[in-house]
């Protein structure tokens, strides 16, 4: 069994992998064409974000995994992986607190102009009266997209004297009773908030959720994160709203092109941006490397699937079928504004 490892991931995660038998091949950094010509001698594929496997790679191969170390699935082609008969499986939970401490780390940021100041400082400025910022206790935070991360920023708001409001069509009223947050519609959460920080994968149904529409709803004293997926805000109707004054600021880890080059927001000064920096601590790298390594080996010694984003076909023929149904009743019962399930039971 070979492994190729297309991105930097923790020397733990590939040693677990080696201990197995496995040989693994660390080569990161190659383009598509590259990938193409060398993945027929490989089982397994991990990356992290920045290597993509598109559909040209994937039919390319002969591949029985797909594995992501971390949360986002949106560099994979899952479409092709499932046609082809590929299991996707990505680590969620490895990143989490990193990206829950940087999205609060973005929050006091911007509240407090502490990029700005650091600018300024090292200008050989003293701008005091220009860099008055703003407490954020006692200021209403809205979460968009109240899953791993969104619920443990959650806990760090409410820590520090904040309001949370959350809007998550999928998120039960036990769950926001549970965490202490007021379960809101999108409008009235743009409406309400002081900050507004988003937390939702990268999906047809999310790309420019955050719009010109949604961004003309803001207080003008707002403050937008996003630390989940590029595309989510759209970046050009976000540059308008602060070029603008629209809002007072915004912060993007996350970039629909990475890395963002001659993006108008690299002009602004009411911006603070930081390239995709959520999961990358010592930590964070360790846990997703390990729980990758760890779900792949299952898989393959055991058959064991745990977080599986899809369900190639030759899994369970007589069930894919239905899942494209089963995912359109789901959406439609949204929709519809039917109240989110507390709990699902499958009957086979």
């Amino acid at each position: 069994m070979k492994v190729l490892v297309a991105d930097e991931i923790s020397k733990t995660g590939v040693e677990m992998l080696k201990a197995q038998g496995y040989q693994v091949d660390v080569r990161t950094g190659l383009k598509e064409d590259e990938l193409v010509k060398i993945i027929k001698d490989y089982e397994v594929l991990l990356v992290r974000s920045a290597t993509k496997a598109t559909r040209k790679i994937i039919e390319a191969g002969k591949l029985k995994v797909i594995g992501r170390a971390g949360i986002g699935v949106d560099n994979i082609d899952v479409d092709a992986a499932t046609e082809r008969g590929v299991l996707v499986m990505n680590a969620p939970s490895g990143n989490v607190i990193s990206t829950a401490e940087l999205t609060i780390g973005l929050i006091f940021a911007l509240a407090r102009r502490i990029a700005q100041a650091d600018a300024s400082m090292k200008k050989g400025e003293w701008k005091r009266k220009e860099m008055k910022g703003s407490q954020v206790q006692g200021k209403t935070l809205g979460i968009i997209g109240l899953g791993r991360v969104g619920a443990e920023v959650t806990k760090r708001a409410s820590a520090l004297g904040m309001t949370v409001i959350a809007y998550d069509p999928l998120v039960s009223p036990e769950v926001g009773t549970r965490l202490h947050v007021r379960l809101v519609q999108l409008d009235r959460l743009l409406q309400e908030a002081d900050i507004i920080t988003v937390h939702t994968p990268m999906t047809p149904q999310t790309k420019d959720m955050i719009g010109k529409a949604e961004l003309a709803k803001m207080k003008k004293s707002a403050l937008l994160i996003n630390c989940a997926r590029g595309g989510v805000v759209n970046e050009d109707a976000l540059y308008d709203a602060l070029s603008g004054n629209k809002i007072a600021g915004a912060a993007l880890d996350v970039f629909m092109n990475e890395p963002p080059a001659g993006s108008k927001l690299l002009t602004l000064q009411n911006i603070v941006l930081t390239p995709h920096l959520g999961a990358t601590t010592t930590e964070a790298q360790e846990e997703v490397g390990s729980e990758i390594a760890e779900q792949v080996i299952a898989y393959l010694k055991d058959n064991v699937i745990r977080n599986a984003v899809n369900l190639p076909a030759k899994l369970d023929p007589e069930i894919v079928p239905y899942m494209p149904l089963a995912e359109k009743l789901g959406t439609m019962a949204c929709q519809l504004g039917m109240c989110s399930a507390s709990r699902m039971e499958i009957s086979c």
